[in-house]
Parts: structure tokens; C-alpha cells; sequence
């Protein structure tokens, strides 16, 4: 199989959740054995990952411009997944048009709609309603899920909210979580003596990371830290802006470090990691690395969400904050509770995130969804309809603008 996957940015896996998802995707497919092209229109980075070491080279393309036609074209992709809604909206009428045999997978990573939706809800000081997806940004990514072959939805929630809501046919869904490798004996790992202090973690690009860290400095720090005055909060991401960096207080304990070269030394170092993330959706990288690092956590609901089942959780789970912080001093403190945590954390990655059981699954349902995908497309009145009226609406912007820009270049 050949599989193309037109990224919407390259992978950082040492960024985000989303980097990181990425490559468990590329190295599942390089596992198996297939041809694997990488293509994105937009600016190589220095945190990005060597994509070399799969044998991938990374191609860019233009938006808007027809020489992705001749690109997809030659390429004769199997398969191709786009990243996230953005890139199935600007170059799905293509792929259809020029290389209508492959199948077009949707890579959500999460339902951006249903993050957006509670970020304003949140910022309405509302309660969020499924009603309030009924947006623009949430029209247009229902919408590009139902006009693709396939969507990848890495939380059980938000693929049930799929079907139930949005009338997603079970046959176009696959819940697919992090693949990981089987959990680290936590006797290699440090032990409670040997940590000190606490993290959090995050892009800070992300909205919902950037608000977690406004809420421990004003709400949830301040009360810890009067408890411990000894202990220190460590936040690290990738991106820092300066309204980040200008937050730090070596006083009070609170110091913003940026960038993490190792992202799991740092967790690894620390006793507990916070996150009390307000808003967001999929499931949480830092939370996940958290488990596999043997480092309980705090976190809320909507951190927790889709993560751990019916399975007790690898600390507290609390959107109460005065609850939150109890809980982070008394597990801090408390080393035979920390030890059971420790191994709730393990319990979770042993039954929800085997690369080895999901990774098969993968496999043979894009090769079962490849050679049904002309009988299940004609099936789904639906994405039928979305895609002809849709896509003629996208096809005739994207060639407006690149008439447009065609024009300017001549003048």
C-alpha cells in the first residue's frame, strides 16, 4: 500500500499530543511495510521530526494551486489521510478529481468544534450545550468528516457524539487512541524519595494549555504552595510567548522553563503533574506521559475524558478547586497512595493503549475500508450530497484565489 498524508503542520512529537499521535501513525505503517509520503504547505520547523529515519522525505505543496493536481496525480496514493478537517477542505476536491481510486482518511486528532464550543462557553461564564457545536467551525468539520471515506477519532466520546448527534455512520468511524508501547516497570523508574516538585506541560499555542497555566497561577498555586511552601511548580511547553515567561516567580515557586529537550525526564523527575484543564477535547498527551512516566496527576473532567473507562484514575479527578488542591497535597505527601496511583496508571496504559492490539486494527480496517470504499461511498447518501455541493463551493474559491494570485505575480 502506498498511504499519503497531507499534514496541516509537520510533526513535532516532543510539542504536542498531536505531534506525537503522528508518529505512532507513521511507524505503524512503516511496520507494515508500506510506502509512506508526507506532504505539507506549511513551514518546516526546528522542533519537527526527522522523518528521514522512516525513509520519508518531506515534500511541500501550495495551497491553492494547481500543481498539486499533477502532484496527487503521480502519486497514485492507496491512501490518503488528511490531518485534520483544514487540509480535507482545502485539497479533498482534488484528491477526489485527480486520484479519485484512493481512499480519503480524516485524521481529527480531536473534534476542534467541540474544543472551540467549550472554550466559549467558558469564556461566557455558560454551561455547555451539544447544541453549541451547531457552529461555523463546527458545520464545516461535521461536514468534512462526512465527505471522507473514513475518520480517525482518538476518544470513544467524541466518536459516539459522531453517530449520535451528527448521524456518522459506524461504518466511517474508527476510534483508534494512542498506540503505545507496553508500560515501563516502575520499579526502573525514579521511586518517591528520589522526586521532588511539580509539572505541568503543554503547548502553549494550545488554548486550553494556556489557560490551565493562568488557573494554577491565580486559583491553584498560590493554596498549594502555602501548604508546601517548599515544593515548586515546573511549567514547560513548547512556544512560550512572553505573556508566559513574565508569569515566573522564583519566590513563589513558580517557574516557567519552556522548552523541554526530554519531555519525559522532566515528568520522570517529578512527584505530581497538574492539569486543570477547563476546556479541550480527544485525550491528553500529558496526561498519558504522566502513566508511563509513573507521575500521578490532578486533573478535571474534561482532562480525563475518554482516557481511562471505568478504571480508577492515576491520582484525582476534580473540577472543584479547592478538592483539586487537597488532593495534590495530600497525594504529594503520601507515599503509599502515590504508589497505588502509580499503578492505576499502569493498569490504564495496559488496557487502553497497546500499540500492539490497535495497531492491527488499524491495519486491516483501512485495507477492509479500501476495498469496500466505492460500495460504502454510494451507501452514504449524505457524504454524497456534501461532497457535490460542498466541494463545488470550495473547488471554484480555491481556483478564484489562485487566479487571483496568478494575476498578481503577472503584475
Amino acid at each position: 500500500m502506498h498511504i499519503l498524508i497531507i499534514g496541516y503542520v509537520w510533526p513535532e512529537p516532543n510539542s504536542s499530543a498531536a505531534g506525537s499521535r503522528m508518529m505512532q501513525l507513521l511507524h505503524c505503517f512503516h511496520k507494515n511495510q508500506w510506502t509512506i509520503s508526507f506532504a505539507s504547505p506549511a513551514q518546516q520547523t526546528e522542533h519537527m521530526a526527522d522523518l528521514s529515519i522512516l525513509g520519508i522525505t518531506p515534500e511541500s505543496i501550495e495551497l491553492n494551486d494547481a500543481s498539486f493536481d499533477h502532484y496527487i496525480a503521480e502519486k497514485k496514493a492507496d491512501i490518503v489521510i488528511f490531518d485534520r478537517f483544514m487540509m480535507e477542505e482545502q485539497f479533498g476536491w482534488r484528491v477526489e478529481k485527480f486520484s479519485p481510486d484512493s481512499l480519503r482518511v480524516l485524521n481529527t486528532e480531536d473534534l476542534h468544534s467541540l474544543r472551540q464550543a467549550r472554550h466559549t462557553a467558558i469564556k461566557k461564564n455558560i454551561e455547555f450545550k451539544t447544541e453549541d457545536l451547531y457552529s461555523d467551525q463546527g458545520i464545516r468539520e461535521i461536514a468534512s468528516i462526512h465527505r471522507c471515506d473514513l475518520t480517525l477519532m482518538i476518544s470513544e466520546t467524541e466518536a459516539q457524539l459522531l453517530q449520535n448527534e451528527f448521524h456518522v455512520p459506524e461504518t466511517h468511524i474508527l476510534h483508534l487512541p494512542f498506540m503505545l508501547d507496553a508500560p515501563t516497570n516502575l520499579n526502573s523508574l525514579n521511586a518517591f524519595e528520589e522526586r521532588e516538585h511539580f509539572i505541568s506541560i503543554g503547548n502553549f499555542r494550545h488554548a486550553p494549555n494556556w489557560d490551565a497555566v493562568l488557573q494554577l497561577k491565580t486559583e491553584i498555586w498560590p493554596k498549594i504552595r502555602k501548604r508546601l511552601p517548599k515544593a515548586e511548580l515546573h511549567i514547560y511547553g513548547a512556544y512560550p510567548p512572553p505573556k508566559a515567561t513574565q508569569l515566573h516567580n522564583a519566590k513563589e515557586g513558580f517557574l516557567v522553563k519552556g522548552w523541554a529537550e526530554d519531555a519525559q525526564e522532566v515528568m520522570q523527575n517529578a512527584r505530581m503533574c497538574l492539569a486543570p484543564l477547563r476546556f479541550g477535547a480527544g485525550i491528553k498527551g500529558k496526561l498519558v506521559e504522566a502513566m508511563q512516566m509513573g507521575t500521578p496527576s490532578i486533573t478535571t473532567q474534561v482532562g480525563a475524558e475518554s482516557m481511562h473507562g471505568l478504571l480508577p484514575w492515576n491520582g484525582v479527578v476534580s473540577d472543584d478547586i479547592d478538592t483539586f488542591v487537597d488532593a495534590a497535597v495530600s497525594l504529594y505527601n503520601d507515599k503509599e497512595n502515590w504508589q497505588l496511583m502509580q499503578k492505576n496508571g499502569n493498569s490504564i496504559l495496559e488496557s487502553r493503549y497497546q500499540a500492539e492490539i490497535w495497531e492491527p486494527k488499524l491495519i486491516q480496517r483501512l485495507r477492509l475500508q479500501h476495498q469496500l470504499k466505492d460500495s460504502l461511498r454510494k451507501k452514504h447518501f449524505l457524504g454524497l450530497m456534501l461532497r457535490h455541493h460542498s466541494m463545488k463551493s470550495t473547488q471554484y474559491m480555491s481556483q478564484w484565489i489562485e487566479l487571483k494570485n496568478t494575476t498578481v505575480k503577472e503584475n
